[in-house]
């Protein structure tokens, strides 16, 4: 799988419309640059530009509405060119993929409600250029929804009054309509309604200035009796609970698919410095920790692309009788974002104090990178999602087709009728079947350290108090993540028939990363002597081979350089 190169673009699209809004978007951008994009960025200037481009072009149209309320032959909620698109604005700025992100957030308790009128009437927002906002968060409480203040108060007359504020709410300073969370005051019932930013009774309070995605406006609103009506209501009771969650669900993805498009401009950018530069007689490429620092962080990119565009393959697959998109989901989010923090800042370890220099696009990624994964729930909300699926991954197979490569056209809407709940139940093919045939050292290691891993669940399992220890089970399960990572990893590059060079030096620092948590079990909790022996035969060295990893480097990495001029 090759890293997205604008100077080179090339991806399968199931229809030319796809590729032609992919293009467009990349020549808008190109055209503009890279001092301007910064020179925006600096002055915090609002992207009416940008805006009227998606608008012109009908991006947001084609690319966000389903097939049922759109017009023309390529509108479709399509979860395979969406993963692109999230990499392609990120690439450029995380504020242009701000505004993208919330109005993906806003529109869905809108295309998962049951209020049709409003489903075409937003159909007919977006092709007039709206975007759209998600009004779920509040100040005192976050997005802890049983506390949410925002209520609705019933009139006698089949009408409401809104009342309240939300915080920390993207494009909610111009949204078309703004989704918004509450609850009706009589009754404590839940309820989804929108209002619009344009109206008396809405109050846009302040811009929330950040340290990065400057030019985004994140607002703080409140609504001083929004008269509600039944054609402002989206949903109420369980399928307004359930939209609001399953919405963060399709949100939490588009995250490590802009992780990918930072750190892949951040890669470009250090490898062009680092390898034009001489110091002490010699290019910085030099030397030896150099390059394993590039290296090392181009494994873990092209990592993080594979486990991302797999997971889209399964969200596009997804059903009531196959939900493991939801362990590969907040994986998505929570791992595939953190290796993005890990990737840019060995590159900062290589070019130093160039990528603080404020013409440079690494000084923009520095910001902007360690916001994604505190975006949409942090790291121990995720982890304790995926920590529901470990008994069912390993001890109970159920037996699935091996899933293709999903980039045909077509609209995922089951993702619009999706059910909470049930996580314990659901099931996964037998977690041996990635490994099948592959006879590569590092990925043998590895198979040994999660074999050890199983054996563990099996043999000597939590106890009772340590269970209940959430610090103990967050620590746990970030063996298990890497598992599952892992298991991804090997489907794409099946797919993608990735080179075995690079293959393997992805598992070189995955073998590294799962003995790093294994001493972490050991060293900073208690375990009893079956435990603490398991977790010590799970540290093991990588099989390090000088070999290979030139080629990897003179052929892969260094070859790179200014493919992608900065």
């Amino acid at each position: 799988m090759k890293l997205f190169n604008p100077k080179s673009y090339r991806r399968e699209h199931a229809d030319a419309r796809s590729r032609e809004i992919v293009e467009r978007t990349i020549a808008f951008f190109e055209t503009r640059g890279l001092a301007q994009i910064k020179a925006d960025d600096q002055a915090m200037v609002w992207y009416e530009d940008f805006l009227a481009f998606i608008k012109d072009e009908q991006i947001f149209a084609t690319l966000l509405t389903p097939a049922e309320y759109g017009e023309g032959d390529a509108v479709r909620w399509d979860m395979w060119r969406l993963s692109e698109f999230n990499e392609v604005l990120a690439f450029y700025g995380l504020c242009y993929w701000y505004a993208w992100q919330v109005t993906i957030l806003g529109l869905g308790p809108i295309w998962m409600g049951d209020n049709e009128a409003l489903k075409r009437r937003t159909a007919q927002l977006l092709r007039d250029g709206g975007v759209f906002a998600f009004g779920l968060s509040e100040k005192d409480h976050g997005a802890d929804l049983y506390s949410s203040t925002m209520t609705l108060h019933p009139q006698g007359d089949g009408t409401y009054l809104a009342r309240g504020s939300k915080y920390y709410i993207g494009n909610g300073n111009c949204a078309a309509l703004v989704s918004t969370f509450g609850k009706i005051s009589d009754s404590g019932e839940y309820v989804f309604f929108v209002v619009a930013t344009d109206h008396p009774a809405y109050e846009c309070v302040k811009k929330i200035d950040t340290s990065g995605v400057r030019q985004a406006y994140v607002a703080e609103f409140a609504l001083h009796d929004y008269p509600i009506t039944t054609a402002d209501m989206l949903s109420r009771g369980e399928l307004a609970w359930n939209s609001s969650l399953n919405t963060v669900n399709i949100g939490k993805f588009e995250l490590g698919c802009a992780a990918v498009g930072i750190a892949t401009h951040a890669f470009y950018e250090a490898l062009n410095h680092a390898a034009g530069r001489t110091l002490y007689g010699g290019l910085v490429t030099d030397f030896p920790h150099v390059r394993k620092l590039f290296t090392e962080a181009y494994a873990r990119l092209t990592a993080m692309k594979l486990f991302a565009w797999r997971a889209a393959d399964y969200l596009r697959n997804a059903a009531d009788d196959d939900r493991r998109y939801l362990l590969y989901n907040p994986i998505v989010k929570m791992k595939v974002t953190g290796q993005g923090e890990q990737v840019v800042g060995m590159l900062h370890d290589v070019i130093a104090a160039k990528g603080f220099e404020q013409d440079t696009y690494f000084e923009m990624a520095i910001r902007d990178i360690g916001m994604l994964p505190k975006l949409e729930g942090t790291e121990h909300v995720n982890m304790a999602l995926i920590i529901k699926f470990v008994r069912n991954y390993f001890f109970a197979p159920l037996d699935y087709p091996d899933l293709p490569r999903r980039n045909e056209a077509g609209d995922d809407n089951y993702l619009f009728r999706q059910f909470t709940g049930g996580l314990g139940k659901v099931r996964f093919p037998d977690y041996r079947r990635p490994y099948a045939g592959i006879e590569l050292p590092n990925v043998l290691i590895f198979r040994a350290q999660l074999e050890l891993f199983r054996r563990l669940l099996q043999d000597a399992p939590p106890d009772a108090q340590q269970s209940a220890n959430i610090d103990y089970m967050l620590a746990a399960g970030e063996l298990f993540t890497l598992i599952a990572y892992a298991q991804l990893i090997l489907e794409n590059s099946r797919i993608y028939a990735l080179d075995d060079n690079l293959l393997e030096q992805i598992f070189t620092f995955l073998v590294k990363d799962f003995s790093a948590f294994a001493l972490h079990m050991l060293l900073d909790h208690k375990n009893s002597p079956a435990q603490e022996e398991l977790f010590r035969q799970m540290i093991k060295q990588p099989l390090l081979d000088d070999a290979r990893f030139e080629r990897v480097w003179g052929e892969q990495v260094l070859a790179l350089r200014d493919c992608y001029p900065s």
